[in-house]
């Protein structure tokens, strides 16, 4: 048994799981994480291989989001749940209820429900800037912050049924842990890049190889600045671990916009052919550098993305 007790990391072989489940095991925790298959070894090689992970530290156990009883069984034991595993499609999605709002939402509610009979102490939410953004009646002369929250009507009339998953899925969580008194806290991270465990690229690392590979796509209600993946496990550390945090805590380096990122690692990598995005491609997005204020209150110190991301991309052999 660890000195710092036994916790719970769901969706434990995806891009921040990975980072999360690396730090917590160098820290001197005991892990459970989650995989969607145990006979996957694009999802269990990378984890078991990680530095200090043998079979008393690091326990993988399948489940599927909506079968309760297997994700009670990950969470059975343990004093602290970290709950990631939820689907990111930012491109075109056919079938929204089943592809994402049932596993977000049930997911969710499964995870807690589990967390409130194992008597766990704390939930860390992994929820996202997609719950503050697209929020079109927000003031542009007032930063979205925590207390902004996005408009589902909008999502749901646009067909953005990612924010939406996103929206109703903390807005359930926050519902039941007045109800039941379940102590939960809420990170909300922005554009999630840097070095990748994983054998794939998530969502938001393709966000970054489509851009050196020109795409003038702009990210418009998906976008509220970068952060890097190893401060965001951090973050989720620390706001297990300090036991003043509480609400929401927005994620980000800074607000920037997505014309703001793209210019950067342009002016970074002239080698390749970046587009070039007009500046404001987030209309009504207020640009601040303590975005996360929250968060640095805490002591959370950002670091720069860009180099880590684009180096980590060509060591994995997606770019030349």
């Amino acid at each position: 048994m660890s000195e710092k007790g036994v916790v719970c990391v769901t969706g434990g072989s995806g891009f921040i799981g990975s980072w999360l489940v690396r730090l917590l095991l160098s820290g001197g925790y005991t892990v459970h994480a989650t995989v969607q298959n145990l006979n996957d070894e694009k999802e269990t090689k990378h984890l078991e291989s990680l530095e200090g992970a043998d079979s008393s530290t690091l326990h993988l156990f399948q489940i599927d989001l909506l079968d309760y009883d297997s994700v009670f069984a990950a969470i059975n034991g343990t004093v602290g749940v970290f709950h990631l595993a939820s689907p990111c499609i930012v491109d075109t999605v056919h079938d929204p209820q089943r592809q994402l709002l049932d596993p977000a939402i049930k997911g969710t509610m499964n995870v807690l429900k589990a967390a409130k009979e194992c008597g766990v102490k704390r939930v860390v939410l992994t929820s996202s800037i997609s719950a503050i953004t697209p929020s079109p009646n927000w003031p542009a002369d007032v930063p979205k912050r925590e207390d902004c929250w996005a408009d589902l009507d909008f999502c749901k009339q646009n067909g953005l049924w990612y924010p939406a998953s996103k929206i109703m899925a903390e807005k359930a969580a926050w519902d039941f842990a007045k109800e039941t008194g379940l102590d939960v806290v809420v990170i909300n991270p922005g554009t999630v890049m840097g070095p990748i465990i994983p054998p794939s690229v998530n969502a938001s690392m393709l966000m970054l190889l489509r851009l050196t590979q020109g795409c003038t796509e702009e990210y418009e209600n998906f976008y509220m600045g970068p952060v890097h993946v190893k401060d965001v496990a951090l973050a989720h550390i620390l706001l297990y671990e300090n036991t003043a945090a509480s609400g929401r805590h927005l994620c980000v380096e800074a607000i920037r916009h997505y014309g703001d990122f793209a210019a950067k690692v342009a002016e970074l990598y002239p080698e390749y052919n970046m587009p070039r995005i007009p500046k404001d491609t987030q209309p009504g997005l207020l640009r601040v550098e303590d975005g996360s204020k929250k968060l640095m209150d805490l002591g959370i110190q950002f670091t720069q993305i860009i180099k880590d991301s684009v180096e980590s991309l060509k060591e994995k052999g997606y770019i030349s």
